[in-house]
């Protein structure tokens, strides 16, 4: 008895001592996070323990969640059982890329594979200056209750109370509405509660595509600042990690009502007036008109064409539109110039109806037309008019220098002929002489194409547009954007991703004077023509170019 017991016990005891030996010899990889609960904009460091030799875990399936950073590893080597155990330890900083219940993946490390873990993210704590905060976001909108297509002003503000080392403020966008950054950041100072902010003002245009709620993410601040304070100079302490997250914005957007004017065009408001008012006009002479429209709350892609009806006696001849885009007072406003050149075909008086355009209040809810005063011109008789009514003897405008054909019916019949020869010889001159540009121009475009190495041939726009040296001289501010964006395949999406692929540095120069110009209050006449000399032999991308075909086009201004 006593015998069998010694060895059931000595039994017990071998198969623990195996247990613990196989326990030891087996490679043991575990991992956990040091935080499972977390606000969105927060870290938490997931560590990854191996025995395992010379083992690394692969990240790579946490990057669809999570950005990563802060990478640490340490190796330690301890004496169990007698034998040599080598332990490695592995952190990374996690940052999730949105709210609510996330699964950190199980891992790979050599041959064992890690468990998969929980993490909860919660909403991005929003602080102010009022919590003592280095560095806070502020978000102000320019209403919570646009309609549907209504631009709608959107302004970032990041203040922070150190100096910056470096930094990133990124605004995620918004699902059913387009946000476009406009113009350059504005950079000024202010106080809270006695302490000095520096704030960067950065602006943007919303406009909702659909009808209903809409959430404009938070926007997200990282960066690192300098130490501005007596015990920071005093140690000698480096420069501190600095965050802040913005408010998410919330809209109800509003329906286009069914009594609206159409084209559907949401304002706040729009005056149109006569910058000349003439009050005479002569039979046969062009009298020119030039009429202002101010649009608030609008760009220049949404407004619709504005025309001059033809009066009864009398011809319209209407120049492309001119506009000068601005954001004022936290939103957009466009102001547009057209000329119109009126020829009356006899002489009395000549009734001119002002333009008309509809328009929806968006402040009252209610439609609105605008419209430019009627105008009454009286007209003198002309150097050709007519005295017998006869259509076939109204009024003829001669060119400068040439001897006016009127008198008796006999002489007209003489004066004419000569007439017609002269202008079919100038006619024939501009032809040749427009001929020999245009060979010039090709000769020129072959040059240019064969001087850059690697540089993109310009594309062919896919909406068939107008190629942008013609937009550069008739277009409006948009069309110039639509132009410069189909110069690389696929067109950009707006110019900052344009002035991103583009390789020359002349290129991105222009393209920022452009936009300065256009949104700032510089000159858009010196924009134009930096753009027309920069990209006159095309865009020059970054990186080898793929034509989509072999024709080369020409560039848009030949050689000089």
């Amino acid at each position: 008895m006593t015998t069998g017991v010694r060895t059931w016990r000595a039994a017990v005891v071998l198969a623990v001592l195996l247990a613990c030996l196989a326990g030891s010899l087996q490679a043991q990889t575990r991992a956990w996070l040091d935080r499972d609960q977390i606000a969105l904009g927060e870290t938490t460091t997931l560590n990854v323990e191996t025995d395992e030799a010379v083992a690394v875990p692969d990240w790579s399936g946490l990057t669809r969640d999570f950005e990563l950073s802060g990478h640490t590893s340490r190796r330690q080597v301890e004496i169990r059982n007698g034998r040599q155990i080598e332990r490695a330890l592995f952190g990374v900083a996690l940052r999730p890329r949105r709210e609510g219940r996330l699964t950190v993946p199980p891992l790979q490390v050599g041959g064992a594979r890690t468990d998969a873990l929980s993490l909860t993210v919660g909403p991005a704590p929003v602080r102010s200056a009022r919590d003592g905060a280095a560095a806070f976001v502020e978000a102000e909108l320019e209403t919570d209750m646009p309609y549907v297509q209504q631009a709608v002003g959107y302004t970032l503000r990041l203040h922070y109370a150190v100096p910056l080392v470096s930094g990133q403020l990124e605004q995620p966008e918004p699902e059913g509405a387009s946000l476009q950054r406009i113009g350059n950041d504005i950079t000024y100072s202010r106080e809270f509660d006695g302490r000095r902010y520096n704030v960067v003002e950065r602006r943007f245009l919303l406009v909702p595509e659909r009808s209903g709620p809409l959430t404009i993410p938070g926007a997200r601040f990282e960066g690192r600042g300098a130490g501005g304070g007596f015990f920071d100079d005093l140690f000698d302490r480096g420069p501190r990690q600095l965050s802040a997250n913005g408010p998410a914005t919330a809209l109800s957007v509003r329906a286009m009502p069914g009594t609206a004017p159409q084209p559907w065009l949401p304002l706040r408001n729009l005056d149109l007036r006569w910058l000349d008012q003439p009050e005479r006009g002569r039979a046969g002479a062009a009298t020119t008109l030039t009429l202002e429209a101010t649009f608030d709350g609008a760009v220049g892609t949404q407004l619709p064409e504005i025309s001059l009806p033809a009066p009864d006696g009398a011809q319209v001849f209407a120049e492309p539109p001119q506009y000068d885009e601005r954001f004022d007072e936290g939103r957009p406003r466009v102001r547009m110039t057209r000329r119109f050149s009126i020829v009356p075909r006899a002489a009395g008086s000549l009734h001119v109806a002002g333009p008309r355009v509809g328009w929806w209040d968006v402040r009252a809810g209610a439609a609105r037309t605008s419209a430019a005063p009627d105008l009454h011109l009286a007209i003198d008789s002309g150097d050709g008019d007519a005295t017998d009514g006869d259509a076939d003897t109204q009024t003829v405008a001669t060119a400068p220098g040439l001897p006016a054909a009127r008198g008796a019916d006999g002489e007209v019949s003489r004066v004419w002929p000569w007439l017609a020869a002269l202008f079919a010889l100038l006619w024939l001159a501009t032809s040749v002489v427009a001929w020999h540009g245009l060979r010039r121009a090709r000769a020129g475009a072959r040059g240019l194409v064969a001087a850059v190495p690697g540089a993109a041939p310009v594309p062919r726009s896919r909406s068939g547009g107008p190629s942008l040296a013609t937009v550069l001289q008739t277009g409006d501010p948009a069309e110039v954007d639509a132009a410069l964006r189909a110069l690389v395949d696929p067109p950009a999406a707006d110019l900052e991703a344009l002035r991103r692929v583009l390789g020359d540095a002349g290129q991105r120069d222009a393209l920022v004077q452009w936009q300065r110009a256009r949104w700032g209050g510089g000159d858009l006449a010196a924009a134009r023509a930096a753009l027309r000399q920069a990209f006159r032999a095309g865009a020059r991308v970054a990186g080898p170019a793929t034509p989509e075909d072999e024709a080369v086009l020409p560039p848009l201004y030949p050689r000089r």
